[in-house]
C-alpha cells in the first residue's frame, strides 16, 4: 500500500502543501458567545504591559474567575467548525494549566521550589474541556499541536512569513516576550516543513514505484531543509533568554510523571470518577525529529529501554492524522527494505545517496545536540526540579536518542568505506568531515553521561564540554 499524499483531521494536513503546520492561521479570539472565558484568557497572563500584571501574578487571584465561569457544555457540544472547536481547546487548556499549576507557580516564586498544583478541575471547566479534547480526539491536557505551539500563533505584519520575531502568541502564561520567542521559535522551524515532508514521500514514492534513478536528489533537499531548521533552532539563544525560562515553564508541566506536584493525578468534575494523569506539553511532541528518525532508520537503533517507551508514548500526544502518518511512514520504509532507507541504498550501492543519508543524520544529531543544550541551560541550570514538562527524566532523555543517531552514523560510515567512492565532490566532503568527527561526537556525549551520573554535578561543566569538543551551540 503506498503512502498518502497527505493525512488530515481538517485543522492540519501532514503534506507537501503545509508539512505540519495548519492549513490555515489559527482562530485568534473565540467567538463573542464565549467571550466570559476569553475575557479570562486576557486577563491571565502574569504580565499584561509595561505597568500592569495579570491574575497569575496573585496568590489565588485566578480562582474566583474560574470558579464563577459559565459551563459551556452545550455551547461546546453543538461547534462543527474544527477552527473553533481547536481554540476552544486550546483555551480549556490554558486555563486548566493556569488554574492547576498557579499554586506551583508561586512557591517558585517564594523559594525556587515547585509547590503542589491542585488537582481538582471543577466540572464548568472539565466538562467543557473534555468534550473538545473528545472531538479532537486527544487528552484533556495542554499539548503542542492544538494549544500551546502550531495553534497558537497569529502574525504582527499580515504580509509577512513565519519568521519568529513576525509571530506572537494566542494565549500565554507569563505575557512576557520569553515565552513568546520560545514558542514561537518552534512555529518558525515549521515554516520549512512542507519541503522536508515533501522530500520523504516522494522519496518513499519512487522506491516503491520501482523507479531506477537514485533519489539523492531528494535526499540532498531533505539534508539542505535540515540544514535551514537547525539555522533557525539556533536563534532560540536570542529569541528567549535561557535565565527567564522558569517564567512559564511550570505551567507546561504535565500530570504524568510529576506526583511529586499533582498526587495521583487530576479530579475531573463529572467526568471520571478517578483522577487522570497526562504526559505535559513538550518540544518533544513535535514532529520533524520522529519523522526524520523512521525516514532514516535511526529508528532501528532506539534502544529497548524505558526511555524509548517515553519516547514512544509522546507519539499518542499527536493529533490522529499525524499519528497515521507516522505508521504508513514506518510501515512503508520497511517494504522498501527491511533495513530502511540504509539498507535499500546499500542494496542499490548508492554512495552519493549514502552520503546524503549522513548529512541528514548528522542534521538531526546537531538537532538533538542543540536541544540537550537548551535543556542544560534552560532546565538545569535553573532549577534542581529533575522532571522535564513531559514527565520524562531530564538528565538522561536526550543523550538515550543522541547514542541511537551516532550508532547509525557509524554504520553508514562503515558501509561507506567498503563502496568505491567516486561519486561527486559535495557528496564525498559529508562523508570525510564526518568520518573525521564522529570521535568527537562520541567524546562530548561520554563525557557529558559521566558528568551527570555523578550525584552531585554542574549543569556549566555538562554545558562546557560542548565547547572542548568544538559543539557549542551558541557559536
Amino acid at each position: 500500500m503506498p503512502i498518502l499524499s497527505h493525512y488530515t483531521d481538517g485543522f492540519f494536513k501532514v503534506g507537501a502543501e503545509n508539512g505540519f503546520l495548519p492549513v490555515k492561521a489559527p482562530i485568534v479570539t473565540l467567538p463573542e458567545k464565549y467571550k466570559a472565558l476569553q475575557d479570562i484568557l486576557d486577563c491571565m497572563p502574569v504580565v499584561l504591559n509595561s505597568d500592569s500584571y495579570g491574575l497569575l501574578h496573585t496568590p489565588d487571584a485566578i480562582v474566583k474567575p474560574v470558579l464563577e465561569l459559565k459551563n459551556f457544555i452545550d455551547d461546546v457540544s453543538a461547534e462543527t467548525d474544527v477552527f473553533v472547536i481547536q481554540a476552544l481547546f486550546r483555551s480549556y487548556s490554558f486555563l486548566t494549566s493556569a488554574y492547576l499549576l498557579e499554586p506551583s507557580f508561586q512557591q517558585f516564586r517564594k523559594d525556587g521550589n515547585y509547590g503542589k498544583a491542585r488537582n481538582f478541575l471543577p466540572a464548568n471547566i472539565a466538562q467543557p474541556f473534555c468534550k473538545v479534547a473528545e472531538m479532537l480526539n486527544v487528552f484533556p491536557w495542554l499539548d503542542y499541536h492544538y494549544a500551546y505551539s502550531l495553534g497558537n500563533y497569529q502574525k504582527l505584519d499580515t504580509k509577512g512569513d513565519l519568521n519568529w520575531e513576525n509571530i506572537t502568541m494566542c494565549n500565554r502564561f507569563s505575557g512576557q516576550p520569553d515565552e513568546v520567542g520560545f514558542i514561537m521559535l518552534h512555529v518558525d522551524i515549521n515554516r520549512f516543513s512542507p519541503k522536508l515532508v515533501g522530500t520523504v514521500m516522494q522519496t518513499i514514492q519512487q522506491l516503491q514505484g520501482g523507479v531506477t534513478t537514485s533519489v539523492s536528489p531528494l535526499l540532498e533537499t531533505n539534508w539542505q531543509t535540515m540544514k535551514q531548521m537547525n539555522l533557525r533552532r539556533k536563534e532560540m539563544w536570542k529569541a528567549s533568554r535561557w535565565q527567564h525560562y522558569n517564567d512559564f515553564r511550570i505551567f507546561i508541566m504535565g500530570v504524568k510523571g510529576n506526583e511529586a506536584l499533582f498526587g495521583d493525578g487530576v479530579m475531573y468534575e463529572h467526568v471520571w470518577d478517578e483522577p487522570k494523569a497526562f504526559r505535559g506539553q513538550t518540544g518533544a511532541q513535535d514532529d520533524i525529529i520522529p519523522m526524520q528518525d523512521i525516514f532514516s532508520g535511526v529508528i532501528f537503533y532506539y534502544p529497548e529501554n524505558e526511555l524509548t517507551k517515553y519516547l514512544l508514548d509522546l507519539r499518542l500526544y499527536r493529533p490522529k492524522c499525524i499519528q497515521t502518518f507516522f505508521i504508513d511512514l514506518e510501515r512503508s520504509m520497511k517494504e522498501v527494505h527491511p533495513k530502511g532507507l540504509m539498507g535499500k541504498l546499500v542494496e542499490n550501492m548508492d554512495v552519493t545517496g549514502l552520503c546524503y543519508l549522513l548529512g541528514i543524520l548528522e542534521e538531526i544529531y546537531h538537532f538533538r545536540n542543540g536541544h540537550w543544550q537548551f535543556v542544560q541551560k534552560y532546565i538545569m541550570a535553573n532549577t534542581k526540579y529533575a522532571t522535564a514538562t513531559g514527565g520524562t527524566p531530564i538528565t538522561s532523555w536526550i543523550p538515550n536518542q543522541i547514542m541511537s543517531v551516532i550508532n547509525q552514523m557509524e554504520d553508514v560510515i562503515k558501509a561507506l568505506h567498503t563502496l568505491p567512492l567516486t561519486e561527486e565532490e559535495e557528496a564525498l566532503i559529508l562523508f570525510r568531515k564526518n568520518d573525521e568527527t564522529l570521535p568527537a561526537k562520541k567524546g562530548l556525549i561520554a563525557g557529558q553521561l559521566e558528568l551527570i551520573h555523578k550525584n552531585d554535578f554542574s549543569a556549566e561543566a555538562v554545558f562546557a564540554l560542548n565547547e572542548k569538543f568544538g559543539y557549542n551551540d551558541q557559536r
